[in-house]
């Protein structure tokens, strides 16, 4: 029974720190938005400009993701996080002394990078140490990533009236860096060992057709993640509101997003099937974007929410589809990087194109008009996703 104990101890204990650790992958992206007009008021950036503090750190997120895994079979999984936390805490608190467009973006991206490590590594290490609840623990992970960005959204904003500085509104957040360094250090001793032993070469998955069909379905959803996180408070701004109430509004997005993120995954546990799970979710998301397009005033929590509820619930579900079709721990951890990797790559784009669109057109309604376009492809995407041919694509 101390056995049991014990493990059930460390496994409190490696979750609490997972969470925290997920809290820092999205507040260096997800604080530029709601503070956009202030950094514009001192720093020339044009909205195409400005979309590169999106897209370059999930672009370098993407190519990272490809060689996450093979860093974390070199230096173990423990460190690779360590490591990575440091990368983004040193990039987040550089900006408190950033004063041009390229410093602020080199900031981006090098945050990026330590966010792919991460990224790259956790899906492998949840279905290892988490074999028989993934799907729970898969979805609480992703909603503390997600919780993050409402945190960094809602309150980055208030960190702005309170001081009068964006530099710190954007750096506060490597607070959250160094206590989850510290917390990831503290429960090292209850870490157990991974299962398996790391093999010496990571299988290649680039001549896989499902594999580039769960990356490309991967990489669309996201690209509606990251042109909202982007986009939106920037979009009600233009209509009128303040950064303060634009940014809430964002983080009340995010904040359905962490429900549907913790909600979605405990639902679609119980069937292997997750199909009519995805299509719901997409149904949510396109309703989101009408809501957007047709009336964006009226009515203007209903279409975060819905947005958040869609948005929420697709992104670990995209994850947990892709873990569903390998069982081997190791090899699915090979799988969700390279998913995340190539969809990041895809997803990256989304914001360049929504703000060349705004620059071009003087509107972000045809950035909306175009993801729910996409969103729509991707529900027939789901159509393919029958869990009784999930052994026939990835043997």
């Amino acid at each position: 029974m101390e056995n049991v104990r014990t493990s059930s101890t460390q496994a409190v204990w490696l979750m609490v720190s997972i969470v925290l650790v997920a809290l820092n992958l999205r507040p260096s992206m997800a604080a530029v938005g709601p503070l956009l007009s202030a950094i514009r008021g001192e720093v020339p950036l044009s909205f195409s400009t400005a979309s590169l503090l999106t897209l370059l750190p999930v672009m370098a997120m993407g190519l990272a993701m490809l060689l996450g895994m093979r860093i974390a079979l070199r230096i173990g999984e423990h460190r690779t996080i360590a490591l990575s936390l440091l990368i983004i805490g040193l990039a987040t608190a550089s900006r408190l002394y950033l004063d041009s467009a390229a410093g602020l973006i080199v900031s981006a991206v090098v945050a990026g990078l330590g966010i792919a490590l991460i990224q790259a590594v956790m899906p492998a290490l949840i279905k290892s140490r988490f074999a028989e609840n993934v799907s729970l623990f898969m979805g609480l992970y992703v909603t503390s990533v997600m919780g993050g960005a409402a945190i960094a959204a809602a309150f980055s904003p208030l960190v702005l009236v309170q001081t009068s500085n964006w530099r710190i509104g954007l750096s506060v957040w490597a607070l959250l860096a160094l206590a989850a360094l510290g917390g990831w250090y503290a429960q090292r001793s209850a870490v157990p060992p991974s299962p398996e032993a790391p093999t010496p070469h990571q299988e290649s998955f680039f001549g896989n057709s499902r594999a580039w069909m769960l990356a490309i379905f991967f990489g669309l959803g996201t690209a509606s993640y990251t042109c909202v996180l982007a986009w939106l408070a920037p979009y009600y701004v233009e209509k009128g509101w303040s950064e303060q109430h634009a940014g809430l509004l964002l983080g009340f997005l995010t904040a359905m997003e962490v429900l549907s993120g913790l909600v979605t995954p405990a639902i679609a546990n119980r069937s292997r099937d997750k199909r009519l799970v995805l299509c719901v979710l997409l149904a949510l998301i396109i309703s989101g974007f009408c809501g957007l397009i047709l009336s964006p005033e009226r009515l203007s929590l209903l279409w975060p929410c819905l947005l958040g509820l869609g948005i929420g619930g697709l992104f670990p579900m995209s994850l947990i589809v892709s873990l569903d079709h390998v069982d081997n721990p190791r090899r699915a951890g090979g799988l969700t990087a390279f998913v995340q990797g190539i969809g990041y790559l895809i997803a990256g784009l989304s914001p360049l194109i929504a703000g060349m669109i705004r620059d071009q057109l003087g509107s972000f309604e045809w950035a909306w008009r175009s993801l729910t376009a996409v969103m729509m492809l991707m529900m027939v995407m789901v159509l393919r996703f029958d869990p009784k041919a999930y052994g026939r694509h990835l043997r």
